[in-house]
């Protein structure tokens, strides 16, 4: 468990850090994602994790960053346009005690329109599945995210409703803990 609410957090975190301020679009009313099915679960799980920042909460988040560290603004500047981090962990102590139809709900609303997946990994000799899917708004922007990670014994869902501004990730790599990303356009060189 320690490791998908490590990995949870680590990617709610950089999520958090890479919103832009921006307004979303007509699917707004669809980015932040119904999680109150997952709820039932909580009875039979042995650790959970419930997490709802949206509105006032947020707001209130931005109060305590100085603008006078300048890493602190940057931060203030990313946030301050999101709508709202959701996370939901489960760990059980057996396998079994949560299947994929308890995902089924959450799945759903992201083949609503505007919600398209990312990223799909599955590892067999891990157990571990990962999905990514982006909400897309006009132009370029990412309007959302959500995460889902699975292993046998514990499952996270992290939803943020928000602008994703892809440049700003760039832009932090190397700072605040995030690792340095380059984006490349030669073929010959090297990603990373």
């Amino acid at each position: 468990m320690k490791s998908v609410i490590t990995t949870s957090m680590r990617l709610t975190c950089l999520l958090f850090l890479i919103a832009s301020p921006a307004t979303l679009t007509a699917h707004a009313q669809n980015v932040k994602l119904q999680l109150n099915s997952l709820d039932r679960l909580e009875a039979r799980a042995s650790e959970s994790v419930d997490v709802t920042l949206d509105g006032a909460i947020l707001e209130i988040a931005i109060k305590f960053l100085k603008d006078s560290d300048p890493e602190e603004k940057a931060i203030k500047e990313m946030i301050s346009g999101l709508k709202g981090v959701y996370v939901k962990v489960f760990e059980f102590e057996k396998e079994g005690e949560y299947s994929a139809a308890d995902l089924d709900a959450i799945r759903a609303q992201l083949r609503a329109p505007g919600w398209s997946r990312m990223v799909g990994i599955k590892s067999k000799k891990e157990s571990e599945n990962v999905e990514v899917y982006m909400m897309t708004t006009t132009g370029s922007q990412i309007g959302g995210l959500t995460v889902i990670t699975t292993e046998p014994k514990e499952f996270a869902v992290i939803n943020i409703a928000g602008s994703i501004d892809i440049e700003k990730l760039v832009q932090l790599g190397g700072k605040l803990g995030i690792p340095s990303i380059k984006i490349t356009h030669d073929k010959k060189a090297p990603k990373e």
